[in-house]
């Protein structure tokens, strides 16, 4: 089969889908992976076709979101916050107009191209599926995940009814322009999702029901497929600064924020330096979007590095629990401190503290040089964390969430 996978956003929201493209490509299929042209080098280092996704609006998203969750929420803020992300919609809309090809078999959607791609799908009669790294429908289970844990109940299905409802209301006037650009008469986003859970289109979740169960009372058609892995590129080889200071000494802690822009660099710098100073461990700290640096005689600061590689070698992770991050430290089998930021990360934290793989998460608001180390002698000196941590590692080491969106996609095919 002709296989598109679309996904837009940022690293965690990209580098997922390497490993289940390849999974396809594996298993027959012609595969062609749409996302930001920056990804370019990522995805065809894995073997896969890629074609580039314009604009990419999401730095300009993300900055406000950060400046939003810094402290200035005040309602300029959220104003702006709201505006980004209608533009950033909007500015899809273009995009995902030439990102579905009219000659595929079948579009695989990610979250956040699902409102606009399954619509650009249809009026090209191509078949699409959903391909999500993050629950959005609706369960008495939990709540939803741009929101904070909350126990099972029945006002969980309202806050995540109330949250989708805010959400097509961001996607309105993309989905207006959408309609406009394809020459259709407008349909709400509101009565597309309806649409879209009456006929059960079908999702695959790509995360671990060892790590979210499946809630029961979840429609047919929504199914959590366990993780699809990012696939490393073969000509990877570790810088020697790594390895070097990896045979140096006992395994450090791996301190990263991905595309998160936590405040002053600088200061986080200093923060991360004392706290594991204070806390007697060595550190590999990456620079990530915000530029982080740190000098110290047991610290050095890296570049991107694939976290299938370096994790299983730290003694414990510091990350902003977003969902690929998230997913890297539960395979890697080690303790986390997650220093959640903004949408669904609280809730990703949440849930590794409840696991039982880390001893709490530490809000950017609240995270202290003292506090950090406390966290961290926790996370590494209580031998609890470090054996639920190997105990769920085992247990995702056993599943094939790549091999079950294979076989749904084998069955779909002509």
């Amino acid at each position: 089969m002709r296989i598109d996978i679309i996904t837009a956003g940022t690293t965690g929201s990209v580098v997922p889908y390497t490993g289940l493209g390849h999974r396809l490509v594996a298993e027959g299929h012609e595969v062609e992976l749409v996302t930001h042209a920056k990804f370019a080098g990522t995805v065809t280092c894995c073997g896969l076709r890629t074609r580039p996704l314009e604009p990419d609006p999401f730095e300009d998203l993300l900055a406000a979101h950060n400046t939003f969750q810094g402290g200035r929420r005040s309602p300029r803020a959220l104003r702006d916050l709201a505006r980004a992300t209608e533009r950033a919609a909007v500015r899809l809309v273009d995009g995902m107009l030439t990102a579905v090809d009219p000659k595929a078999d079948l579009v695989l959607l990610s979250t956040l191209a699902a409102p606009i791609g399954r619509v650009v799908a249809r009026y090209h009669k191509v078949r699409s599926m959903g391909v999500f790294l993050q629950p959005d429908a609706p369960t008495s289970a939990f709540p939803p995940c741009v929101l904070p844990w909350q126990p099972p109940g029945y006002a969980n299905r309202l806050r995540a009814r109330a949250v989708n409802a805010v959400t097509d209301a961001l996607y309105a006037a993309a989905n207006r322009r959408l309609h406009a650009r394809l020459g259709l008469s407008c349909r709400s986003v509101h009565l597309l999702r309806r649409e879209r859970e009456k006929s059960r289109w079908p999702i695959w979740h790509g995360y671990s029901r060892a790590v979210v169960p499946r809630p029961p009372d979840w429609r047919p058609g929504l199914r959590v497929a366990g993780y699809w892995w990012p696939h490393e590129c073969p000509s990877w080889q570790p810088p020697s600064l790594v390895t070097d200071f990896l045979a140096a000494g006992p395994p450090p802690v791996f301190v990263g924020f991905g595309s998160m822009m936590p405040g002053d660099p600088e200061r986080l710098g200093d923060v991360m330096a004392r706290a594991l100073r204070r806390a007697g461990l060595r550190g590999i700290v990456q620079a990530g979007w915000a530029g982080l640096s740190v000098h110290d005689d047991d610290v050095i600061t890296v570049g991107p590095l694939p976290h299938g590689w370096l994790l299983p070698r730290t003694a414990a992770v510091v990350h902003h629990a977003g969902a690929g991050t998230t997913a890297a430290g539960l395979r890697a089998g080690v303790p986390a401190v997650p220093v959640p930021h903004l949408t669904d990360q609280p809730w990703w934290a949440s849930r590794l503290v409840r696991l039982g793989v880390s001893p709490g998460a530490l809000p950017p608001s609240a995270l202290t040089a003292g506090r950090l180390a406390d966290a961290l002698s926790r996370a590494t000196g209580e031998p609890r964390f470090a054996a639920r941590a190997s105990e769920l590692a085992g247990r995702l080491a056993r599943e094939d969430g790549a091999g079950a969106v294979a076989r749904a996609v084998a069955a779909m095919a002509p």
